[in-house]
């Protein structure tokens, strides 16, 4: 089947050729006279014609469909009139005999004139170098550790460049949001003069009229110490218009490092790869620039605003009260601490990957930060006096399977516990283990397991033998062993009661 073009080509040719009518090329080429003489007055068809809605049955009734579609301003998007409905509804309430077609017409048409299409237009925009940059979360899904969580991806994004980082974390909280900057701003060796945001919680309290916002005083104190500047866009969909670059990158980078859903070991480990696939994106093109992302990068960053002197400390300070469980809670999860403290409230600083409780300027216990709310945090050390007068507790501790979990608690400290319960008796056995596991807070815990091993190997369940042999295999000193025939030097003869005698006997005359 040949196109129009084609067609007027054939025509043209037989004309120049074979000098044929205009009816002779139209019997030949099986068209109508009027396409002949097109074909002869230009080798181009002359565009189609778009036909007009048909409104004749449907004129009365255009004042109706206007006023159909105007209410619909006011009412939720997924309840809004289509073209189909308002047919069904001409239909039926008001008898009229019209075709689907004929209306989904008319309905584009008025939606077009009164200004409801929904095309908005976008206006191009030039970026100076170092002059702004963008700010987002996006939500994805990985395998950490085995567990399928749902994560987020912090981005930030230089306007110029097209150069952004990206950090996964475990929420949007404010601790990720500000080690989000403190990442960025590190990694790109600078500050952008301005940063481009939606309404994110962490940075805004309440949204007022216009661009006008309360911001977190935390937000403000960042701001104050990178020294650069806000703005926020619009609330809704609205203001991710105003902020495209990050709402596209987003997308681009989950469809391009984040799919198929990432499988790491933890959380650092997949963030050293998320690391990795931003140097990767250094090569790509934007938009057909003639320069990569890497080299404008290399052109924008002297541009960029100098990095202070330190780090922002991006943890909040909290107070909590250790319950009597040797426990604290924060946001929900909760963590231990040495069992000194119970009832006491202590300092807490909470950063986006970790939690450290502190008595005065004293650091009394650190944790990973939690990745679900409502789990609990042990450590086995922070239980052991409890555990040497309830030595019956150890083996349905909680602390224990979480030692068992990480490694702390090893294969060679399970067989020296069996051993020293079969030989001592559970209670005096668990006491023993205690001892040993102890004295982990002072010696090596190389050393500690090689004398375990050789105290299993020997058959030992001695403690305090343990301890020797752990602090020699450590290099400490021990104290020296004298032969007994060495200290008769220090024999002193027995006392005689003589003299007692005779001064009970008195004077002698």
């Amino acid at each position: 089947m040949r196109s129009r073009v084609e067609l007027y080509e054939a025509i043209r040719r037989d004309w120049r050729r074979e000098g044929l009518s205009v009816r002779a090329l139209a019997r030949r080429h099986r068209v109508h006279r009027r396409a002949v003489r097109e074909a002869l007055a230009s080798p181009v068809p002359p565009a189609r014609k778009l036909r007009p809605a048909r409104r004749g049955v449907l004129a009365p009734w255009v004042a109706t469909v206007d006023g159909w579609l105007l209410a619909d301003r006011e009412v939720p998007r997924k309840q809004r009139h289509t073209a189909r409905r308002v047919w069904q509804r001409l239909v039926a309430e008001c008898g009229v005999a019209c075709s689907e077609a004929t209306v989904t017409r008319l309905v584009r048409e008025r939606r077009r004139e009164l200004g409801l299409a929904g095309v908005e237009v976008m206006v191009p925009q030039t970026h100076e170098p170092g002059g702004e940059a963008e700010v987002d979360f996006g939500e994805f899904g990985a395998v950490l550790d085995g567990v399928v969580m749902r994560c987020h991806l912090f981005a930030m994004r230089l306007s110029a460049s097209g150069k952004a980082v990206h950090v996964a974390y475990t929420s949007q909280s404010q601790e990720a949001f500000f080690d989000g900057h403190v990442r960025a701003f590190a990694a790109f060796g600078g500050v952008p003069a301005r940063v481009r945001y939606d309404n994110l919680k962490p940075a805004v309290v309440r949204i007022l009229r216009g661009r006008d916002r309360i911001e977190s005083e935390r937000f403000v104190a960042l701001r104050s110490f990178y020294g650069f500047d806000s703005f926020f866009c619009r609330p809704g969909k609205a203001g991710a218009h105003e902020k495209g670059g990050i709402e596209g990158e987003i997308g681009r980078f989950r469809r391009r490092h984040l799919t198929p859903v990432p499988t790491a070991g933890s959380l650092a480990e997949l963030n050293a790869r998320l690391a990795g696939a931003d140097r990767a994106d250094d090569e790509r093109h934007v938009d057909g620039r003639p320069q990569t992302v890497g080299a404008a990068f290399a052109g924008e960053q002297p541009r960029l605003l100098p990095l202070p002197g330190e780090p922002f400390d991006i943890a909040s300070l909290l107070v909590a009260r250790v319950d009597s469980k040797a426990r604290v809670t924060v946001r929900q999860a909760r963590y231990s601490v040495p069992l000194r403290y119970v009832g006491r409230r202590l300092a807490v600083r909470l950063s986006a990957s970790a939690v450290e409780v502190l008595d005065g300027a004293t650091l009394v216990a650190t944790h990973e930060r939690a990745t679900t709310k409502f789990t609990d945090h042990l450590v086995l050390d922070h239980y052991l006096e409890v555990l040497k007068v309830k030595p019956g507790a150890l083996p349905g501790a909680t602390a224990l399977a979480q030692a068992r979990a990480s490694g702390a608690f090893t294969d060679t400290h399970q067989r020296f516990w069996e051993l020293a319960r079969r030989r001592l008796g559970d209670a005096a056995g668990t006491s023993a283990l205690v001892e040993v596991l102890l004295a982990h807070r002072t010696l090596p815990a190389a050393a500690l397991l090689t004398a375990l091993d050789a105290a299993v190997r020997d058959g030992c369940v001695d403690p305090q033998l343990v301890v020797i042999n752990a602090r020699r295999a450590a290099g400490e000193k021990v104290a020296e062993v004298v032969p007994i025939g060495a200290l008769t030097r220090f024999d002193r003869p027995a006392p005689a009661l003589g003299g007692y005698d005779q001064l009970l006997a008195g004077p002698t005359r």
